[in-house]
């Protein structure tokens, strides 16, 4: 083995790279994030080229977390109809930090534990500041989020992603209202879902704004 001539210095290894350069022009640090790095544009971009279920659905098109964020929104306000234009958007801004993390089945998830969690939390909450928005929600509305997630989840698993009803409800449970079933699941082109993504956030930022008052 060739030693290491005297006064020579230890070589020391580059920092991996933690950043990710947006289409916008922004790099959004994954260990740091901050709220001036995140826009909507990439946001919608981003979500709407992510697909649910690692792309195993039938149709055309992908059904992308775009099109999930759209459908978790609406199932928050039928279960409760007098839900905020505020709780709506955090809704919709669920799954946002998977535009640059992607979205790992829950399978995955449980495998790669606690760390994937806290990046995706530290993401949420800087995603949330960014759009004037709480960075931690309250508890009764996270949980009417995770409840419309869950119901969203059953309908693409029965409707897209090849699941018996059986194995629907032993993963996600039965539905309670069968009304809810009958929502339809579109099959959008990317640029459809980005374009009904970027639409509703701008009518429900208008309507938050309308609430609190703003000018």
């Amino acid at each position: 083995m060739t030693q290491r001539s005297a006064g020579a210095r230890p070589t020391r290894a580059k920092p991996a790279r933690a950043w990710q350069r947006m289409l916008s022009g922004r790099r959004l640090d994954l260990l740091d994030p901050t709220p001036v790095d995140v826009e909507i544009e990439d946001i919608a971009h981003g979500l709407a080229r992510v697909a649910r279920w690692n792309g195993q659905t039938v149709g055309e098109w992908p059904f992308s977390v775009a099109d999930h964020s759209l459908l978790v929104e609406d199932l928050c306000g039928r279960l409760r109809p007098s839900i905020s234009a505020e709780d709506r958007l955090i809704a919709l801004l669920h799954d946002a930090p998977e535009y640059v993390i992607g979205d790992l089945i829950s399978p995955f998830k449980a495998v790669v534990g606690d760390g994937y969690k806290s990046l995706e939390h530290r993401l949420l909450c800087v995603i949330f500041i960014r759009f004037g928005l709480p960075a931690s929600p309250a508890t009764n509305l996270m949980k009417l989020v995770k409840r419309a997630d869950i119901l969203s989840a059953y309908l693409e698993a029965i409707r897209l992603a090849g699941f018996s009803e059986e194995d629907a409800v032993k993963a996600f449970g039965a539905p309670t209202d069968e009304r809810l079933l009958t929502i339809e699941l579109p099959n959008r082109t990317p640029s459809e879902a980005k374009a009904a993504f970027i639409d509703r956030f701008e009518t429900l930022s208008a309507a938050m704004d309308a609430e609190r008052g703003a000018p």
